[in-house]
């Protein structure tokens, strides 16, 4: 089973930037779909960013609209988030994860996802 690992999140003031990526074991074959979701202390998981791997088309949150970017690179079998203007409701722990979809890309509940990797950890200092 392919494995995903999340890395790049650290401690940044308001403001600062950040890039994480999520590198995936073995080669992602037909899975179309990638996706950041992350979990503030106290608070449900939730979804921030998608990206197609066939279409290149992505989704957003309506809180980071405008502020991240994710991208892939095949060929390292990788995801990025790129990570502007943060703010400290930013701060939380930071997950990948992959699925399939039919049709137009389309994001799962977060219960869909049957397991979850390590995270990674970004603080927003005001």
């Amino acid at each position: 089973q392919v494995q995903l690992a999340e890395s790049g999140g650290g401690l940044v003031q308001a403001g600062g930037s950040l890039r994480l990526s999520c590198a995936a074991s073995a080669p992602l074959g037909s899975t179309n779909g990638m996706g950041w979701f992350r979990q503030a202390s106290g608070k449900e998981r939730e979804f921030v960013a998608a990206i197609s791997r066939t279409t290149g088309s992505t989704m957003y949150a309506d809180s980071v609209k405008g502020r991240f970017t994710t991208s892939t690179d095949d060929a390292k079998n990788t995801v990025f988030l790129q990570m502007n203007n943060l703010k400290p409701e930013d701060t939380a722990v930071y997950y990948c994860n992959k699925w399939s979809y039919g049709g137009k890309l389309a994001v799962p509940r977060t219960e869909y996802f049957g397991s979850w990797g390590q995270g990674t950890q970004v603080t927003v200092s005001s």
